[in-house]
């Protein structure tokens, strides 16, 4: 092996000797799937060596030192394969050797690294791949393969190296995750900084030794971790990078700072300077509209519903640099910044102060200002001075400006003055109810027939609109059928209501349905069985919470819904003439602030009434609200699965 890759891995390492290549003992020493009995493959090392230029500009080593374990640990390794955009990084696969375990070593030829476009689907921006062959590997082997980049994350197209300086000129940002799919003998993460600049750094979830020196006209920082293994997943838990440990960096001395140049770099770029076909549209929409809010909720409905997303790369401006209004207007089409900067294009047309906003969809953004962003939003000022949020990419027929599904998310406003890190409220659960109530008869030979009506509203009529959202209007009476008969294979439908699904600013989605389903209960001589159908939860996908797996009895980690909830159910039964009830599931009255239940059944002589109300109170649970939670969830689906048990009078 050639001393300048040894090196990379020595930096990392502290090793102080170049006389013999120290890699075959470490691949030995490693372990075998004895010792990591779940793993298919080891990481032995993976040390990356960062250098900052004044510029912001890095550049980036990184050697990795990987051990087969398994014969599937062989197949995944058998080909490397390394996305990046090259409108903002430069890839090289510098290195790459092959240590066998009967102790050959094979040097692969990095000349044949092949480079090709990146499978894409509703953003093509120009993302490529580089994939080098490795070949046939056995348990027992190793690769230890060298990488050299450039660059950052996201792009704004400049000339020659100036393409790779990071968009905040000057700064220097990193999120360097300590976890993976596999077990890493250690990690080691190197940044070497000019004294100019001032490192701001945090590691969270853990652990991590830290030392840091002076090296000529830099400060060099170096992080070590040992023996860290995969985070065991949780059903439902948060992101990893939430729980997991990972580290992040930054010369940003805050995020008042970016923020004041997120909203600089847009205003210099124009990307919301509005043209005279804009404003005709924009005066279109609002012809009608009465108040504030009226203006404010259909320009946001209109650029969620008409702008297709579809990212096509549009040359300079591909990160933080919104398009502008007349582009996105012109195509019909964008991501997320190109909605957002539609709607601020539009809401500026119509008089309002308008600004774009970050966020992180899925995750946590924590307080050291590295740039922990996925998504772009839009914010409005009202007239009594306080900012909305807006986001017309999550709200296309959904009858929120906001989607709840982003409650308890940090975001980050561009303001001309300046902004901190914020996070969104909870959504009160009453906002997202769903109500289904109905009046049934049940026979004497097992026919029940009666009639239902749900309505929702927020989330919950987001959720009881895609019903009809992906599937075509001819198919809408089958798309209602097919529910109840989910429920049981004999219904019938006798008619059903539904209005105008796609009518969504107006009024909360309604369904109603009467039926009629032939052996509903299960008849025995002269007693009955039967669980009401309101109780069986139809129209389920409204009600996330009945796919959470409730067999932890405890967890480890935050887990989340998605979103707040309010349910109400309430069925009357007219019963056959009987003798006497058996059985009724016994109630529930179970309340806490967090997740709250009541249910349970009435009888007023032949009338059977079955009723229960849920309450789930925000998106993001902590790991000690899982019992509250776990307890409403359990009880919901025992209500579901529990039969009434009647006997007839003869």
């Amino acid at each position: 092996m050639k001393k300048g890759f040894i090196l990379l891995f020595l930096i990392g390492f502290g090793y102080s000797a170049l006389a013999t290549d120290p890699i075959p003992g470490l691949i030995s020493n490693a372990g075998t799937s004895t010792n990591y009995p779940r793993a298919d493959l080891l990481v032995v090392f993976d040390s990356t060596i960062t250098q900052v230029r004044e510029t912001g500009l890095s550049y980036v080593w990184n050697h990795t030192l990987y051990k087969v374990l398994t014969t599937q640990g062989a197949k995944e390794l058998s080909v490397l394969v390394f996305g990046y955009d090259p409108q903002s990084a430069y890839v090289e696969i510098q290195h790459l050797t092959i240590y066998r375990a009967d102790g050959q070593q094979e040097e692969v030829d990095v000349s044949g690294v092949m480079d090709y476009p990146a499978p894409a689907r509703a953003i093509y921006w120009g993302a490529r791949e580089k994939m080098i062959e490795v070949g046939r590997l056995e348990p027992g082997d190793a690769i230890d393969v060298v990488m050299f980049r450039k660059g950052f994350t996201y792009a704004l197209l400049f000339e020659d190296d100036d393409r790779y300086i990071p968009p905040m000129r000057g700064h220097f940002y990193d999120i360097v995750e300590f976890f993976g799919p596999n077990p890493v003998k250690e990690k080691v993460y190197q940044v070497s900084l000019p004294l100019t600049k001032t490192l701001q750094f945090e590691f969270y979830n853990g652990e991590v030794g830290i030392s840091g020196w002076k090296e000529g006209d830099a400060f060099v920082y170096t992080f070590t971790k040992k023996e860290l293994l995969p985070v065991e997943r949780e059903p439902g838990m948060v992101a990893l990078s939430d729980v997991a440990p990972k580290l992040l960096l930054s010369t940003s001395p805050d995020w008042y700072a970016k923020s004041i140049w997120f909203y600089g770099v847009n205003e210099d770029f124009g990307s919301f300077e509005t043209t005279p076909e804009i404003t005709a549209k924009v005066n279109e929409i609002l012809r009608d509209a009465k108040t504030e809010e009226d203006s404010i909720s259909l320009l946001t409905h209109w650029c969620a519903d008409e702008i297709r997303y579809s990212g096509i790369s549009m040359g300079e401006g591909e990160g933080f640099t919104l398009h502008t209004g007349d582009m996105t207007f012109t195509d019909r089409c964008g991501v997320c910044k190109d909605k957002a900067g539609m709607l601020i294009t539009m809401l500026r047309a119509a008089g309002f102060e308008s600004y774009a906003a970050m966020t992180m969809a899925g995750s946590r953004i924590d307080l050291i200002p590295a740039d922990q962003f996925n998504h772009s939003v839009t914010v409005v000022k009202r007239g009594n001075g306080e900012y909305q949020l807006l986001d017309p990419t999550w709200v296309p027929f959904i009858r929120e400006l906001w989607s709840s599904a982003e409650q308890q998310q940090q975001y980050l406003m561009g303001l001309p003055e300046g902004a901190d890190l914020a996070t969104t409220p909870i959504s009160d659960p009453q906002n997202h109810f769903v109500e289904i109530s109905g009046t049934s008869s049940l026979l004497a030979d097992g026919t029940l027939t009666g009639s239902l009506t749900i309505t929702a509203e927020g989330q919950s009529d987001a959720a009881l609109r895609n019903y009809f959202r992906y599937s075509g209007k001819p198919y809408w009476d089958q798309v209602i059928e097919r529910e109840l008969l989910r429920l049981h294979p004999n219904c019938r439908i006798e008619k059903v209501n539904y209005g105008d699904p796609m009518d969504y600013l107006n009024n909360p989605v309604t369904i109603v349905v009467e039926y009629t389903i032939p052996d509903y209960a299960i008849v025995a001589g002269n007693t009955l069985f039967f669980t009401p159908l309101l109780a069986r939860n139809p129209f389920q996908n409204t009600q996330s919470h009945l796919n959470m797996n409730t067999n932890p009895d405890i967890r480890k980690y935050p887990f989340r819904d998605r979103c707040s909830r309010f349910v109400s159910i309430r069925e009357t039964i007219l019963l056959p003439e009987n003798e006497s009830i058996i059985r009724i599931p016994a109630s529930i009255d179970h309340h806490t602030d967090i997740a709250s239940m009541a249910g349970g059944y009435t009888l007023d002589g032949n009338t059977l009434i079955f009723e229960e109300t849920i309450t789930l109170g925000k998106r993001i649970y902590e790991p000690s609200e899982w019992q509250a939670v776990k307890t409403v969830v359990e009880n919901q689906k025992r209500f579901a699965e529990q039969s009434v048990i009647l006997t007839l009078a003869k």
